[in-house]
């Protein structure tokens, strides 16, 4: 038997059915080792930053089922992606197991061509890859540890940081700064409604924007008082050309724009398609097809749209750090134009398609048209109107959706006079510069450098998780949080480290690490001096209690005096500034804030007295003594509700009710914790024939079960054989 190795369980399905019996093929389910989270010996910095793996939680059966087929095995083959993280896991797999002859093997494309061709040419793990990956996450470790670490003391506990998710905060918090700081400017639009001979109608604007309304009421009077004229019709061809096939940074992008998925989304249904083997791998920064794919596509576009519509073109990548020997994002079989399982896959698919088809064809005729017209006397700005007439379809043929909406002009010539319908005139204000899109941060992160293809989703999702960053529909607008973080803290004391530039030259050192140029402990020494240095000059700063002053007109509504603006859990808000001699406080709009509310009640428990406090499902009551004595007052009406009228069998009084936990919904008894009798899924009321416990709601299939699960006995479909007896 051989063993082949990959990550992914669909992943191994798929080569399954292409490799037979002779292959047996098993998935890792992604790492099986990590830098454990919480040991302060994790990484071994005076011995060369060796850092120090662990078994990842849950992975042990993982490990030993490898174990126990690499021992029965006469060849196995470490089939992992063809990129430094697939590198990395194909390396913990050998060295968890201890495979001391496993072989390498990397395609681009779950196909049966693919894969049996890589068998055919195994090779050693790449150490250099490997290296580069490694010294990736040792280097996030100890920003985010040191970082994250210094926030926790500096400003307040739970906020984190990181080596490229906060170079991307930082740009967005610029962006909000830049639209906050944006001043409007009035202006006006003139447009004109104007008439042809042959009564074809041509809608018209002014060429300048005037910026005062006397400017705009001379012109009007002067446009309805002449007669309008055709000063001059250019028309000019112009020829559109493709764009590349998709790299992951544009397969984002466009995802975003055309099908409305975030990035994490499109990488995750991508993942869906390469490993069905519908599409090659989706990280990769390259725009490179290979000579067969081409050869493939040729056919295609022939048989589709004509041999004339063809013309195969190799694109320039300009990514600064391109993924290595990666083809862009295409579709395995250009032939097959529709493919996946659910909806979004097919829709997904279907771009990945368009694009690639669309790189080989030809370009695009188009005529372009500019009409400029005025008075007779030309004695106001002159008017104008752009339109576009698609002469040859070209590669627009493939992906119709990429033309550019065609205004068709009517056919006029310069001296041609027209007459004047309508004019009217619209007050507008110049607008801030848009804040950023998913995928609009992605192009930037691309263009910075900042980043790999693998890591644009997880930087947003990172960002979006700890509540730095919120999304307004399409646009990523930085909190409170994300601010005060940015600002008071991260630009100030560590701006060098999350500047474009040290970020981007920090991936030119990685890469410099994949290709062997560049030696691991050197980088990270390099970088870790430095950096230790400043955190321990940064252990000596204040602790921020303040984040700046509140507005003169916003007063402490106890004591009447001026307030400060602080970070909260749940973001900003003004605090009175002789806290905690004074307890005044508001939201940042001017609303009093309302802090905890004693009550002339005392705790049933503890004898303390009962306080209304705010917290995550709105307001309820609990004791001032808290976290002493945990008492909670239930609000009997929803106590009620959740009742199921299920007596619990195991005290005497208590009933069955529904809670919520860590993991979701479960039932317990009413008395808990005196009574701490717990089932997992909803009582039905009726008792175990095998042993009197209490059956609870199974499936469709078995209704019901035994809410004991250690003994073999109460196996649901042994259940119901004994009820049919």
């Amino acid at each position: 038997m051989k063993l082949l190795i990959v990550e992914s369980p669909s992943k191994a399905k798929t080569i399954s059915k292409y490799l037979g019996g002779e292959f047996k093929v098993v998935a890792s389910v992604g790492h099986i080792r990590d830098i454990p989270k919480s040991s302060k010996n994790a990484i071994d910095i005076p011995g060369g930053f060796i850092p120090h793996y662990e078994i990842s939680k849950g992975k042990e059966k993982v490990v030993a089922e490898i174990q126990d087929l690499a021992d029965r095995a006469d060849e196995v083959l470490l089939a992992t992606d063809p990129d430094r993280e697939g590198e990395a896991i194909a390396w913990h797999i050998a060295e968890a197991v201890g495979l001391k002859k496993a072989k390498r093997v990397a395609f681009h494309e779950i196909t049966e061509n693919a894969i049996k061709e890589a068998i055919k040419h195994p090779r050693g793990i790449d150490q250099d890859l490997r290296k580069a990956q490694e010294a990736r996450r040792v280097l996030d470790r100890l920003v985010g540890y040191g970082l994250s670490g210094l926030l926790w003391k500096k400003l307040r506990y739970g906020l984190g940081a990181g080596r490229v998710q906060s170079p991307a905060l930082r740009l967005l918090v610029e962006k909000e700064q830049e639209i906050r700081a944006f001043i409007p400017e009035d202006f006006w639009v003139i447009t004109a409604e104007t008439e042809t001979k042959k009564k074809e109608r041509i809608l018209l604007e002014c060429s300048e924007k005037p910026k005062d309304k006397k400017t705009v009421d001379e012109i009007l009077a002067k446009a309805k008082k002449e007669k309008w004229k055709i000063v001059d019709v250019k028309e000019t061809q112009a020829k559109r050309s493709p764009r590349p096939p998709f790299t992951t940074s544009t397969l984002q992008q466009a995802a975003s724009t055309q099908l409305g998925f975030s990035p994490s989304k499109t990488m995750g249904v991508a993942q869906k398609l390469y490993e069905a083997g519908h599409i090659t791998y989706m990280r990769t920064d390259s725009t490179n097809l290979g000579a067969e794919a081409i050869e493939e596509i040729s056919k295609t576009i022939a048989k589709l749209f004509g041999k004339d519509q063809l013309e195969v073109r190799t694109y320039k990548t300009k990514s600064k750090n391109a993924q290595e020997a990666h083809e862009a994002i295409r579709p395995t079989h250009s032939a097959k134009k529709d493919a996946g399982l659910t909806g979004e896959q097919k829709d997904l698919y279907a771009l990945i398609w368009k694009r690639t088809i669309a790189s080989q064809m030809a370009d695009a005729s188009i005529l372009r048209t500019k009409i400029i017209a005025n008075t007779e006397s030309e004695s106001i700005p002159a008017f104008s109107v752009n339109g576009s007439r698609l002469l040859t379809p070209g590669w627009l043929a493939a992906d119709p959706k990429a033309r550019e909406d065609d205004v068709e002009l009517p056919k006029i010539a310069a001296g041609d006079p027209l007459s004047l319908i309508d004019i009217k005139d619209e007050a507008k204000q110049t607008e801030p510069p848009n804040r950023y899109s998913e995928a609009g941060l992605v192009k930037k992160l691309e263009e910075l450098g900042i980043g790999r293809p693998s890591t644009y989703a997880s930087i947003i999702k990172t960002n979006i998780d700890h509540g730095y960053v919120e999304k307004e529909g399409k646009a990523l607008r930085p909190t409170d949080t994300g601010e005060v973080v940015i600002d008071k803290f991260l630009k100030p004391h560590f701006g060098e480290f999350i500047s474009d530039t040290f970020t981007a030259e920090m991936e030119e050192d990685l890469d410099e690490i994949a290709d062997g140029t560049r030696e691991y402990e050197k980088t990270l020494r390099d970088f870790y001096t430095p950096f230790a240095k400043q955190l321990k000059a940064k252990e000596k700063i204040d602790k921020i209690t303040n984040v700046g002053d509140a507005p003169k007109e916003m007063r402490c509504p106890i004591c009447g005096g001026d307030m400060v603006i602080k970070l909260g859990k749940n973001g900003s808000f003004l605090s009175c500034a002789k806290f905690p001699e004074c307890n005044g406080a508001r939201m940042l709009d001017g609303r009093e804030l309302e802090g905890p509310k004693m009550l002339d009640e005392k705790c049933p428990k503890c004898g303390g007295a009962l306080m209304e406090r705010d917290g995550r499902f709105g307001k309820f009551i609990s004791c001032s003594n808290y976290p002493k004595c945990k008492f909670i007052k239930a609000d009997p009406a929803e106590e009620a509700k959740k009742m199921t009228g299920v007596k619990c069998g195991k005290c005497a009084d208590g009933e069955m009710m529904e809670r919520r936990g860590r993991f979701g919904i479960f039932y317990s008894c009413s008395n808990y914790p005196e009574c701490k009798h717990i089932i997992k899924s909803k009582p039905t009321g009726n008792l175990c024939p095998l042993c009197g416990e209490l059956m609870m709601e199974g499936t469709k299939t078995i209704p019901e079960r035994c809410s004991v699960k250690t003994c073999p006995n109460h196996n649901p479909h042994k259940l119901q054989d004994e009820n049919r007896k």
